[in-house]
């Protein structure tokens, strides 16, 4: 049985992962990433690719400011643009109780310190989103918002972190973690990987690897469904949700139209497979047409989906272990941790190098859960 030593491992190669190895390793830490598949298989590569502060979780919005700043010089970061644009992101009202409950939000929002969210009437709003129905009366936009192309932005920091030297165990996920004298020891196919310390980005099987050390975490594992139409005219640059209504829709400079919305396919994460439901595709695809009528005749050019781990409170776990000191948690990111990604690096390497982070995080600890019952 093989047997080698890193000082920092991290477990899964999603963009959280690949991220927290880029910051570590800008800083001079030798890291090892893990990942059972290939980088970016399931959540990070198949998503919406959404880039958004619009609609975050009061808790996230420190956060999401913070990956804002950073996706605009995403380049700088990992030598790639990543596909971002900022098109702006507008939540439509589709009539007066969604626009009074858009303006609660906006004003919840500049409550709390905050100007990025403004409510926007009806001819602003049309003139963002050229083609919505009639009966919609104004939204709420976000300007600087936008999106980037999933899968490039995963190649992009997977190159990236090669590039600084990281190493990577693909292939093989983790079997069994046990504490050692001095750090921990990983069970990896037929290979035992030592530690100093390890960080936990396994997405939809972060709860899995939490279990392996103690720390028993609610996860439901979703399968988030995405289509995508053929080439239609170009007509629109905002990406667009409701007020209301379950919908993601853009469109892509090829000119194809993005649609997701959390509708869930059927998920089973023990064989790694997630399927669309197709009622729930032809739901998406109907309320796209409601909104925008003359997209009826675009054709659906596929349909796919991928794991997400969802918490019960829809917040992340960004946190130390409650267990042990060297080891860390970065999952439970329920749909929207895409955008939050490049921080999230950072994050983790200010707590593995400093001891602390410069960002609000105790709503995203991990003894919540626990708190919970008590």
């Amino acid at each position: 049985m093989s047997a080698r030593h890193t000082e920092i491992a991290i477990i899964g190669g999603g963009l959280q992962g690949l991220s927290t190895a880029l910051h570590l390793a800008q800083r001079g830490r030798r890291v090892l990433v893990i990942e059972a598949h290939h980088p970016g298989r399931f959540a990070s590569g198949v998503n919406a690719g959404g880039v958004r502060r619009l609609g975050r979780d009061p808790a996230e919005i420190p956060l999401a400011m913070a990956a804002s700043e950073m996706w605009h010089s995403i380049e700088d970061l990992v030598d790639d643009d990543c596909g971002f644009r900022a098109v702006g992101q507008l939540k439509i009202a589709e009539d007066d109780d969604d626009l009074r409950k858009l303006e609660a939000r906006a004003t919840m929002v500049r409550d709390l310190g905050y100007d990025h969210e403004e409510i926007i009437d009806q001819k602003q709003m049309r003139a963002l989103a050229p083609g919505v129905h009639a009966r919609a009366v104004g939204g709420l936009w976000c300007a600087g918002d936008g999106s980037a192309d999933p899968m490039r932005t995963v190649q992009a920091f997977y190159r990236k972190v090669q590039k600084l030297g990281v190493d990577f165990n693909l292939g093989h996920g983790v079997s069994a973690i046990a504490r050692t004298g001095t750090g921990w020891q990983l069970s990896i196919g037929d290979a035992q990987i030592t530690s100093d310390i390890v960080i936990n980005c396994a997405g939809a099987w972060g709860n899995k690897i939490a279990a392996m050390i103690g720390e028993e975490v609610p996860l439901e594992t979703h399968a988030l469904t995405m289509m995508v139409s053929e080439r239609t005219p170009h007509f629109i640059d905002p990406v667009c949700g409701l007020a209301s209504r379950k919908l993601s829709f853009k469109q892509t400079p090829e000119g194809t139209l993005l649609i997701g919305g959390a509708h869930l396919g059927y998920a089973d994460r023990d064989a790694g497979v997630a399927e669309p439901d197709p009622i729930k595709m032809a739901i998406s695809a109907k309320t796209v047409t409601e909104v925008f009528p003359h997209l009826t005749n675009v054709r659906i050019a596929r349909a796919w989906a991928g794991l997400e781990g969802m918490t019960p409170d829809r917040l992340p776990i960004i946190s130390p272990s409650k267990v042990d000191g060297s080891f860390f948690h970065a999952f439970g990111f329920s749909a929207h941790g895409f955008q939050l990604s490049p921080v999230v690096g950072r994050i983790m390497a200010s707590l593995i190098c400093d001891g602390t982070s410069n960002l609000p995080l105790h709503p995203f600890r991990i003894e919540r859960f626990s708190d919970d019952k008590n």
